[in-house]
């Protein structure tokens, strides 16, 4: 392995770092600062300061890439195959697993009305949407809610597992079975 292969892939793994402890960091205080980023990734301030010059930058990198980190849970999670149950249940897990990432993409609108325009989905992933009008389609999920609103809870209860597990009210290991439960007794026909 080259010296700048080596190189290229420590810079990527540095800049990973700083993109997951930007949105960890952020989704727990909003006014955390660049040095509480920097510390949360195990880097210095000049560090961050060398891959993202400034606060705007890595505001904007840091959602595209939890936007990415949704969108590949998302993928992985195969929410287009098996029956729709399943697949939510799937899916549910998925975004348990990056719920710091939802944590800090949804926890503030102006966040995103702000910097959405950087992130370009990737269309062959299949939507959150598409599952649930599946779900009601196969008469698991209540026709009578909209997709978008059943979408909404799914966020919604995923945040608050997340947000419960931060707070020491859940264990992590918990929570992907109590918002699976609690969607199920609260969506599921």
């Amino acid at each position: 392995m080259s010296s700048s292969t080596s190189e290229s892939g420590t810079r990527n793994r540095t800049r990973r770092a700083i993109l997951a402890a930007a949105a960890s960091t952020l989704a727990r205080d909003r006014k955390a600062t660049l040095a509480d980023i920097a510390e949360a990734a195990q880097v210095g301030r000049s560090t961050v300061h060398r891959y993202f010059p400034d606060r705007k930058e890595l505001m904007e990198a840091a959602i595209v890439d939890a936007f990415q980190a949704v969108e590949d849970s998302t993928r992985e999670a195969v929410i287009d195959q098996g029956p729709a149950l399943e697949a939510m249940r799937r899916l549910i897990s998925a975004l348990i697993d990056v719920g710091d990432r939802l944590a800090f993409l949804f926890g503030d609108p102006r966040l995103l009305e702000e910097y959405t325009a950087a992130f370009e989905p990737d269309m062959t992933v299949p939507t959150t949407i598409s599952l649930i009008e599946r779900g009601q389609g196969e008469g698991v999920f209540d026709p009578s809610l909209s997709p978008e609103w059943i979408q909404h809870v799914i966020w919604a209860l995923t945040y608050t597992g997340w947000e419960a597990a931060e707070k020491g009210e859940l264990p992590r290991h918990g929570v992907t079975a109590v918002v699976i439960r609690t969607f199920e007794k609260g969506v599921v026909t």
